[in-house]
C-alpha cells in the first residue's frame, strides 16, 4: 500500500498558477503509475491527469490540456501537478492517486491508494 500526502493547494485568482505536490511512501513508488483527480462540490470525482512509472507517458482530461502538466521525481517519491491559467471551473479538492500497475491510473477502478486531498479555490 502506498501512503500519499498532498500539498500546494490554496486560493488563487483566475489566470494564476499553483503547483500541487504529492509525497509518497510505502511500496516502490517508481514502479507505479500516478494520477490526479479532482472533485467539485456536488459533482463526482473526475480524472485530471496521469503519468506512467517512467514519466514518459502522460494523459490529461481535455479541459486541462495545454494548461496543466503532470510530472514525477522518482528519486524524491513525489508527483507534481503544475496548473497554469487557472479557471473558476478548476476549483475543487484535488486528490493524488496511486495506480495498481505501472501504466494505468486514469480511472478510479485502477487506483490502489488515495491521498486525503488538497483544496484549490479559484476566484473570478
Amino acid at each position: 500500500q502506498v501512503q500519499l500526502v498532498e500539498s500546494g493547494g490554496g486560493l488563487v485568482q483566475a489566470g494564476g498558477s499553483l503547483r500541487l505536490s504529492c509525497a509518497a511512501s510505502g511500496r516502490a513508488f517508481s514502479s507505479i503509475a500516478m494520477a490526479w483527480f479532482r472533485q467539485a462540490p456536488g459533482k463526482e470525482r473526475e480524472f485530471v491527469a496521469a503519468i506512467d512509472w517512467s514519466g514518459f507517458n502522460k494523459e490529461y482530461v481535455d479541459s486541462v490540456k495545454g494548461r496543466f502538466t503532470i510530472s514525477r521525481d522518482n528519486a524524491k517519491n513525489t508527483v507534481y501537478l503544475q496548473m497554469n491559467s487557472l479557471k473558476p471551473e478548476d476549483a475543487g479538492v484535488y486528490y493524488c492517486a496511486a495506480g495498481k500497475t505501472s501504466y494505468a491510473a486514469g480511472s478510479p477502478s485502477v487506483i490502489g491508494s488515495w491521498g486525503q486531498g488538497t483544496q484549490v479555490t479559484v476566484s473570478s
